[in-house]
């Protein structure tokens, strides 16, 4: 598929890109690569294949889900101007 340097910088301009003349035909290649790229995927067949969480099969490395720090948070409102029950009181913002 192919695109315009037109669309070009309208995609540039949408994205807060600011793309010199003489680049344009490099992003106009790659712009339109990419696209050929979706359509070539448009194209797969994918009935009965099941989405994937991640690209690899891999598993996380999760942690043990334990506490490492002490609770702190009377020290800590202590310097607050209103507190009540545990909550920080602030003023209404929007009525």
């Amino acid at each position: 598929m192919s695109i315009s340097q037109k669309d070009v910088l309208r995609v540039a301009h949408l994205a807060r890109i600011r793309v010199a003349p003489d680049e344009l035909g490099r992003y106009q290649e790659g712009l339109s690569g990419i696209l050929s790229l979706v359509t070539q995927m448009h194209d797969c067949d994918t009935d009965g294949i099941e989405p994937m969480a991640h690209p690899q099969d891999i598993q996380l490395r999760l942690r043990e889900d334990k506490v490492t720090e002490t609770d702190q948070r009377a020290a800590m409102q202590e310097s607050a101007p209103r507190v009540d029950e545990g909550l920080y009181l602030v003023p209404r913002v929007i009525e």
